[in-house]
Parts: C-alpha cells; structure tokens; sequence
C-alpha cells in the first residue's frame, strides 16, 4: 500500500524507527574501524598495498554469522532477554577490544594488529547478528523497508565518525587515542540495549539446538522455489561496489589528499548525501515497489563505482571529490536501504538470528574473502580500471533480478516474499 508523503514523515520518527537508527549507528562504528581507519594507519606506517589488502581477511566473521546465530536463537542470557541480553554483552568486549586495538603498533607486531582487528570484526558481527534479530522482530512486514532505512542512516553516521572523524582525529591526537575515542562512543548503543523494549513474536523458543540449527535453512529452502538463485543474488548485488569501497583510502592517498581531506570531504561531506540517500531509499521503496528499486539503485550504484576513475584524471581537487563522494554515497544509501529490506522480509520471524546471519554472511562475502585481493587487483589493473571493472560486476546480480520480477512487485502482499 502505498503511503502519503505526510504519514511517510510520521513513520520516520516513531519510537521503533529511532532504535533502528541507534541500533543503526552501533553496527556502523566498529566496521570502518578495521577498514579506512586501520588502513590509513597501515598506510602512514608504511605497510605495503597488498597487505593492507589482506587486513580484508579479518573481516572473516562478517561470513560466518549463521555459526553462531543459532545459539541466540535458542537460548536467552538472565537479563535483559534474549536479543538485549546478548547484545549488551557484545557491546561491552566490542568496546573492550577497541581499545585494545588502539595499544598495539604497526611497527613491532603487526600479526597482534592482526589478532585484535579480528576481534573488534568477531563481536561486532555478532553484534550485528543480534541487532538483525531484533529489527525484523520489532517491526511489522510492511515497516521493514522504512526500518532498513533508518537502520542504514544510523549505519553510515556511525561510519562516518569512525572514518571521516576517525581520521581527523588521528591527524592530529594519533591513532591509539581515536581508537580510545571510538571505543567510548560505543555508549549509545548500550542505552539504547538498556532501554529498548524487548520484541514479542509470539513465536516460541526452538526446542533444542539441533532444531535452532537445522530449521532455518530446512524453512528456507523448502518454502522458496528460488532459494539457491536468492542466494546468488545476495552475493552479487553489491560486489563491485564493496570492493571498491575496500581500497578507496589508499587511493585517495597515494592521490595526493591528506587524511584531513579524506575526513573532512570523502566522510563528512559525504555523510549529507547519504542522509538524503538513505530517506530516499524508504520512500522509494514503498513508492515504486522492491523491484523497481532494487533494480535502479543497483544501477546507479555501478555508475558511482565507475565514477571514482575520473579522480585519476583531475588529481587531488577537493571539488571533484566531493561530487564524486556525494553521489557514491546517495546511490550507496539508496541501494543498502532496498537490500536490508529485501532480506529481512525473507526471514521467518520463528528463526530470525540464524536466517538473517545466513543471508548478511553472504552478504559480508565480497567484503573479506574476495576483497582480500583487491591491493593486488589495484596493483596490476591501475586505479582507473579497477573502478571500471568493480562496477562492471554489478552486470551478474541485477541480471539475476529479472528471475524474481514475479514476487518482487509492488502489488505483493508481502513486499519481498515469494509467493
């Protein structure tokens, strides 16, 4: 159904829809911490490209959140109940691990670089997996495009301050106190946890742990004739423009732009695109349906992926970053909002942790196992065709859309489920 811009605005700021936001920024903060921030810092320490390409690789737990999303499925800590308990938890070693990323030193050790990075990437995947969990839970079907894009708007504040105001911060205080820094704004997310209600959906615990194991994907792939090209999909939609966006800070210094120009026009001018983005990706979504959607945001995803090749040509000129930046990041918010909502209307609320983990796991594929050589891909390609040839990459899955044209149209009784 379609929603008049007036009551599209009221949805924005209901109490649930500002906890997907908050929740938004506690997933955000911690994953640019292991990527732009602990890439600049491998850069000034003069750690070579294509290790810096294989930091990727610690961002292993991103793929392989349904491990341990049946265990917060079937069982529920002794406060705060199942999804907060565990959350609260989480967020705590995650602040812990932050900070003791901060203590270690390119220089001497850079396998215990290595070891922490993989922690802060261990509990802030598990972190998402919970906070996954309770967004689908806490919203109706019909709210979980809008929710997604509260949810990405809170994710990419909390990108831009580990990465724009990470950096800036790093310019001038160093990297062990912005990593102390990030480490204490991991407070939000605990109040939030604190006083967020706890979803009711009137679904019951899985009995045991075989059946919190075993029944999610028996339920997924027994109710969608199109299970496996679901998947695929998933892999592909954004595989061009996540590993682009993996080796964008080297590029952007080996460009000749400071790190203050990096935080102060690439992440904070940036972040006012993807405010409008990702309000332009809810409304789009309810306006002109999932597929549509999927299909136009995914387009101009690749555009903007495309685009960055320009910057070899102009060289260090702020004004044409900030184009480019600007619409990177609108079409970015447009296109993670549709697909956060296309997930999560493909889970069963019986079984959401594990069902949502398998879906963002896959998600987090390109991110880590494939981005891990993306330095090497720089090195031999050049800047200019690696950015062509990432955004070239987006051709596979928007091809693969066409096979879900059927149950992926406005009219849908539920947007985003097959029939």
């Amino acid at each position: 159904m379609k929603l008049s811009y007036a009551a599209l605005l009221r949805e924005f700021f209901t109490g649930r829809m500002i906890v997907a936001a908050l929740m938004g920024f506690a997933s955000g903060l911690p994953l640019l911490l292991t990527l732009t921030l602990l890439q600049a810092w491998l850069t000034q320490a003069g750690v070579s490209l294509g290790e810096i390409g294989l930091f990727a690789l610690v961002g292993i737990p991103y793929t392989i959140k349904f491990l341990w999303a049946p265990f917060m499925d079937r069982y529920v800590p002794p406060l705060l109940g199942r999804r907060r308990g565990w959350l609260f938890v989480l967020q705590l070693l995650l602040a812990l691990a932050i900070l003791l990323l901060g203590q270690t030193d390119p220089h001497r050790n850079l396998t215990l670089v290595a070891v922490f990075a993989l922690l802060v990437a261990l509990f802030s995947a598990m972190q998402d997996t919970v906070i996954d969990a309770y967004r689908r839970e806490s919203l109706a079907d019909d709210e979980q495009g809008l929710g997604a894009s509260l949810y990405v708007w809170g994710y990419r504040v909390g990108m831009l301050v580990a990465s724009g105001g990470g950096l800036i911060l790093a310019q001038y205080a160093g990297f062990a106190l912005t990593f102390a820094a990030m480490a204490a704004l991991m407070l939000p997310g605990l109040v939030t946890t604190l006083f967020a209600p706890e979803p009711n959906t009137h679904k019951p615990l899985p009995p045991d742990l075989r059946t919190a194991v075993v029944g999610p994907f028996v339920e997924f792939f027994s109710q969608r004739q199109n299970a496996l090209l679901i998947l695929l999909f998933i892999l592909l939609y954004k595989l061009g423009d996540t590993l682009a966006t993996t080796m964008t800070t080297p590029f952007y210094l080996q460009l000749g732009y400071s790190k203050a120009d990096i935080g102060a026009v690439v992440k904070l001018f940036g972040f006012w695109a993807t405010v409008l983005g990702g309000f332009a990706g809810g409304i789009g979504i309810l306006r002109i349906g999932q597929y549509r959607a999927l299909w136009l945001f995914g387009l101009l995803q690749a555009l903007s992926t495309a685009a960055f090749a320009w910057l070899v040509y102009t060289g260090p000129v702020l004004g044409w970053l900030a184009v480019i930046i600007a619409f990177e990041n609108f079409t970015g918010g447009m296109g993670t909002a549709a697909f956060i909502g296309f997930m999560a209307n493909l889970t069963n609320k019986e079984f959401t942790a594990t069902q949502y983990a398998l879906l963002t796991s896959l998600m987090g594929v390109p991110r880590t196992l494939l981005a891990a050589s993306t330095g090497y891909m720089a090195q031999d390609l050049g800047w200019p065709m690696f950015f062509v040839v990432c955004a070239l990459l987006a051709v596979p899955g928007l091809l693969l859309l066409t096979r879900f044209r059927g149950w992926l149209q406005p009219a849908a009784s539920r947007p985003g489920e097959p029939a």
